[in-house]
């Protein structure tokens, strides 16, 4: 997916959502255990009910390879049942380099489908730019995450008292460009946000920790927004397990629907 049709996208649904798919089987409705694959069905229940409202899906790879090779099954058939005008993306936090990423971008872009992976910076350049070969593809390179841990190496300043991620986002920047680099900035920092936007204006912003995590979303919109809104903010957690009963995708839809109601009004607010 293109720069520009992501942003007709979220222009048409008046929405910046990014559905995470963490189908947990600790945490799946039971009823849903008796099938022969109950991810899958969890997952293409949450789907149904909630593409209306969301822009973007994020499967999040640990929950599938912990099936091992049946994980890796329903990993791609989720995948293909995702809708053709969302943004996919492999939450996958890879960060090898040369060819062994070369080979990670190919089983995410080629072998399935997905527009992005996340994407771990720590080995530098050659961990990043092999994502960034592949034609409409996108990295979504780790800047700013919203776990606490994220204070052991992100937020250690340097001699010159400048922030490790800020040093991320000035140095990722000439490996890619707005229309095939993304960064992960986490929402509960609304003024990490207002900081990583002051060095990255135009790149677009995968934003976790919203609703489980605590982060605001009316922050995240006032310190990230851009003319173009420039964020997709993450629900995993809040949507696909507002419910553990067998309205569970019902009860999805009605959380994606009210944050995407949250969302047209700050749209109409802080775009600028």
């Amino acid at each position: 997916m293109t720069r520009s049709e992501l942003i007709s996208t979220i222009e048409k649904k008046e929405s910046f959502l990014c559905v995470g798919l963490d189908p947990d089987l600790d945490k799946l409705p039971p009823h849903l255990l008796k099938e022969s694959d109950p991810v899958f069905s969890f997952c293409e229940q949450i789907i149904a009910e909630t593409w209306e409202y969301a822009v973007a899906y994020k499967p999040n790879l640990a929950f599938f390879e912990a099936l091992g090779a049946k994980g890796w099954e329903t990993l791609a058939k989720v995948e293909s049942l995702l809708p053709k005008e969302s943004f996919t993306i492999a939450d996958a936090k890879r960060g090898d380099i040369g060819n062994t990423a070369t080979r990670y971008a190919e089983a995410f872009f080629q072998k399935m489908d997905f527009d992005a992976i996340t994407v771990a910076p720590y080995m530098g350049e050659d961990s990043v730019r092999p994502f960034l070969a592949f034609k409409e593809k996108w990295a979504i390179v780790l800047a700013l995450t919203s776990n606490a841990g994220s204070q052991d190496f992100q937020q250690v300043q340097n001699a010159s008292g400048k922030e490790l991620f800020k040093v991320v986002l000035e140095k990722c920047q000439s490996w890619g460009t707005p229309d095939n680099l993304m960064f992960v900035v986490g929402a509960t920092r609304g003024e990490g946000i207002g900081e990583a936007r002051k060095i990255i204006p135009e790149h677009f912003m995968l934003v976790p920790g919203v609703g489980a995590q605590g982060g605001s979303l009316e922050e995240v919109a006032r310190y990230g927004m851009t003319s173009s809104c420039g964020l997709l903010v993450n629900s995993s957690r809040g949507i696909i397990y507002a419910s553990a009963e067998k309205d569970f995708a019902k009860a999805a839809r009605k959380e994606a629907q009210k944050l995407q109601q949250e969302m047209k009004v700050l749209l109409g607010r802080y775009r600028k």
